[in-house]
């Protein structure tokens, strides 16, 4: 790209640079003062001020966020490598970054049942950690905005404003407690399960209507007996006995181990989704946030 602008004023100033790329990346003007630690009326202004420069409008403004008009595309990707290898060497204010602490986000059960144990090396190696839990859209949203350095998300986002890996493969297994699998035998299923109390963790039961539309070829038609918004509460009820449920395989290997729960159906296909972990495309300025993600990456690629 040339160091002069299309009207022929000299050089761009490079603030002005790093905050159009800031808002194109965050998709707001509000996200990418956030990320810079600027005013929004600062970036409103550095983004006009660069308009005007340039002769052209970057930005579809919206009620919720901008649109990168086709130009604006092509500026941020002559832009994007240059400046995050001049922010990796140089850092904000022109000293080594420094290593706060990593925001991590993702499902709740996910989290504490397999991810934060693979960290504790880590933290004992002097890596801090900020954790929250959630659902993935609102997740992705605040990693938009600068909220977190990375998200576990239980889909891949949309478009290109963030970068997202295939993590990890979870199962759904359909389980009950011994006591009702005995009470099962011989009964063709789904039908037999009419009398089961079915424990879930939302109203529209969104795990057991993919089971059903995927083994048994049909729709769920029934409602939940308990609802639980936590898989380890759902798992709790279970293994007291309350009923069956659909669940991710992860959750219950001591369980089903211990003969706590039993599977009720092995289908030869069983349904699967598919976890993302989650980043925004620039490079972090804590060199922290790529030691987390590489540990994470590693761990799951051993399961």
């Amino acid at each position: 790209m040339s160091d002069r602008d299309a009207t022929g004023h000299g050089p761009l100033d490079l603030n002005l640079l790093r905050t159009f790329l800031a808002v194109h990346r965050a998709g707001s003007f509000t996200a990418g003062a956030h990320r810079l630690g600027l005013s929004q009326s600062t970036v409103t202004a550095q983004i006009r001020s660069l308009e005007r420069r340039l002769g052209r409008e970057l930005f579809e403004r919206r009620p919720r966020g901008v649109t990168p008009l086709p130009h604006a595309d092509e500026l941020a990707g002559e832009l994007s490598s240059p400046l995050d290898r001049l922010a990796a060497v140089t850092g904000a204010d022109g000293k080594p970054p420094p290593a706060g602490r990593v925001h991590l986000a993702g499902p709740a059960e996910f989290l504490s049942a397999c991810l934060l144990p693979a960290l504790a090396p880590l933290v004992t190696a002097g890596v801090r950690l900020r954790v929250a839990t959630g659902l993935t859209e609102p997740l992705l949203e605040e990693l938009l905005a600068g909220h977190h350095d990375l998200v576990v998300a239980t889909r891949r986002p949309h478009g290109r404003t963030l970068r997202a890996e295939p993590f990890a493969d979870e199962e759904f297994v359909l389980v009950a407690a011994p006591g009702w699998a005995r009470h099962l035998a011989g009964r063709e299923l789904p039908e037999g399960l009419h009398d089961v109390p079915l424990i879930s963790y939302a109203d529209d039961l969104p795990i057991a209507r993919r089971y059903w539309r995927h083994v048994f070829g049909r729709r769920l038609a029934r409602q939940a007996a308990v609802t639980v918004p936590d898989l380890r509460g759902v798992l709790s009820m279970l293994t007291a006995g309350a009923g069956f449920s659909v669940m991710p395989g992860y959750l219950l290997r001591a369980e089903l181990a211990s003969g706590a729960l039993v599977v009720l159906h092995e289908p030869a296909d069983p349904p699967i989704n598919t976890a993302y972990l989650v980043r925004r495309p620039e490079a972090a300025a804590n060199p922290h946030v790529e030691l987390v993600r590489e540990r994470l990456l590693a761990v799951a690629r051993t399961w």
